[in-house]
């Protein structure tokens, strides 16, 4: 069994601290989910995995409902954000990857309690007909144009889903802009939201500013990337944090998440980042 010590720190060290205070003031819980399935990702260990398996993932839906939340897309998230802060308890889902299973266990247990979500696209991989990214079936234009029509909002994963920070400027702002318009062209609509694919290189300063100036310039105005922990009043819009979610998130650890009590763990993410910066 795979010993989850970001659990246990959580649960037995921080969250007793924080059920004697209040979350972060004005924070805003943004969760990251994959797959909805229930993929047992043999081999990845617990804190690598993306599947979440349909009963637990309506499981946090009604742990959401039970708290009183109310969901909003990310833009929304984005401008309370910018003004100071939530001034009640608000959430953001997300989605990465774009896969079909979305709609057939994520979306039924959210309609339950009127919630809605964002899904981010890498749009090479979502076609006319069903493409397939790791092994999983992704949604179809046809049934991304449906659950728009559902009240989903989509935003860009890029185009191929690679780590930007390999590549040259000219393929970064094709992979950042190329997406965007892909999505508009099938959506009839203005795509503003991005999300980052993979571990995000905030050690490389010069690189995170120049990607920043590309979103800017390809008319994005927010974004998420995978900074853990819960999105901050007047933290940069492009490079909001988020909160991972997989199928080993019981009720426990994923309360502890929304009120705060999992964002101790950004400072050692952001340490171990800066040393492996060193060491290469």
């Amino acid at each position: 069994m795979d010993l989850r010590v970001d659990r246990l720190a959580t649960l037995y060290l921080v969250n007793p601290v924080l059920r004697r205070s209040s979350p972060p003031a004005g924070s805003i819980p943004i969760l990251m989910y994959h797959s909805i399935s229930n993929d047992a990702e043999s081999g990845v260990r617990a804190y690598y995995r993306t599947s979440t398996a349909p009963a637990v993932f309506a499981s946090h839906m009604n742990d959401l409902h039970e708290q009183h939340y109310r969901t909003v897309n990310l833009a929304e998230a984005a401008r309370a954000l910018q003004n100071g802060g939530a001034t009640e308890k608000l959430a953001v889902i997300t989605f990465d990857d774009g896969y079909a299973d979305f709609i057939d266990h994520a979306m039924p247990a959210m309609s339950r309690y009127g919630f809605t979500a964002t899904i981010f696209l890498p749009t090479a991989f979502i076609g006319q007909e069903a493409r397939q990214f790791k092994g999983k079936d992704c949604l179809t234009w046809a049934q991304v144009r449906e659950l728009q029509k559902s009240g989903i909002d989509f935003g860009s994963h890029t185009i191929n889903h690679p780590q930007l920070s390999t590549l040259d400027p000219s393929a970064v702002a094709q992979e950042v802009s190329q997406s965007k318009r892909t999505i508009e062209n099938e959506l009839s609509r203005a795509v503003e939201s991005f999300a980052y694919p993979f571990a995000f290189p905030e050690q490389k300063a010069s690189f995170v500013e120049s990607l920043r100036e590309v979103l800017v310039e390809s008319g994005y105005r927010q974004g998420v990337c995978t900074r853990i922990g819960t999105a901050r009043p007047k933290e940069d819009p492009y490079f909001l944090r988020r909160l991972p979610m997989n199928s080993l998130d019981d009720a426990a650890l994923f309360n502890a998440k929304l009120r705060g009590g999992y964002d101790w763990l950004y400072s050692l993410q952001s340490a171990s980042k800066k040393v492996k910066s060193y060491v290469q």
